[in-house]
């Protein structure tokens, strides 16, 4: 079939994008078995307060709790599963490269055409 190849994505994605990139670490590393489990308990109870705060609701000290919980899991799981699933999501995305060849293709879905630059 294909050969596996790495592309790598825009480093400077922006603001939003790098929020997805710390919660998908985040999941990671939940779900990584190489993390405690107590360690693990430190997001859900974030995520806890954030639905069911004991205060006056505020989004503003709900929204830091959810940051302070995720940095300090981040603090407390081990530095090298942190920086292994750290550079799988900021360097590389998985593609498979495939033969045209080996594609399935209509013959209606080709369009034949010649490229001229004027």
């Amino acid at each position: 079939m294909g050969d596996e190849r790495k592309i790598v994505p825009n480093q400077d994605a922006g603001f939003f994008q790098g929020i997805a990139r710390h919660f998908k670490l985040v999941w990671a590393l939940i779900n990584d078995e190489r993390v405690s489990w107590l360690t693990k308990l430190v997001p859900f109870g974030s995520f806890l307060y954030f639905i069911f705060p004991f205060d006056i609701p505020t989004p503003i000290d709900d929204i830091g709790v959810i940051v302070l919980g995720s940095y300090l899991f981040l603090e407390m799981c081990p530095p090298d599963v942190v920086a292994e699933h750290r550079e799988q999501l900021e360097n590389t995305i998985s593609a498979t490269a495939r033969d045209p060849e080996e594609l399935e293709i209509d013959e209606e879905d080709i369009i034949d055409a010649e490229f001229r630059q004027e």
